[in-house]
């Protein structure tokens, strides 16, 4: 069959990023390569614990290979509450990568 038979001018699909391609085969998987694997997975990683408090507002990787991971809480009042979690939330993202690949956490009102 050639293409001249196709119709082109219509768009079947929006095109996706490779992330959103990919993500599904990394799950199975369980490649864990990218900060944006932790953002996308934030609430699964945290717990529903932390998750209902807390968002990623950014991270940051460092050039030693750690990340500088910024929580904002959902109410500034929960701020001494994640800090008081502050072991717990490296813990959890550490093993989640299966290295120390936290390097400095803080939190954004």
């Amino acid at each position: 069959m050639s293409n001249h038979d196709k119709d082109f001018s219509k768009r079947i699909a929006r095109p996706q990023t490779l992330g959103g391609a990919l993500g599904g085969l990394i799950k199975i998987f369980g490649v864990r390569a990218s900060d944006a694997d932790l953002a996308t997975r934030w609430a699964e990683i945290m717990g529903a614990d932390i998750a209902m408090i807390a968002t990623l507002a950014a991270i940051k990787k460092n050039r030693d290979g750690t990340f500088n991971v910024v929580i904002r809480p959902t109410n500034p009042a929960y701020t001494l509450q994640l800090s008081y979690q502050k072991d717990e939330i490296i813990s959890r993202i550490n093993k989640y990568f299966g290295y120390d690949a936290v390097g400095k956490i803080s939190f954004r009102k």
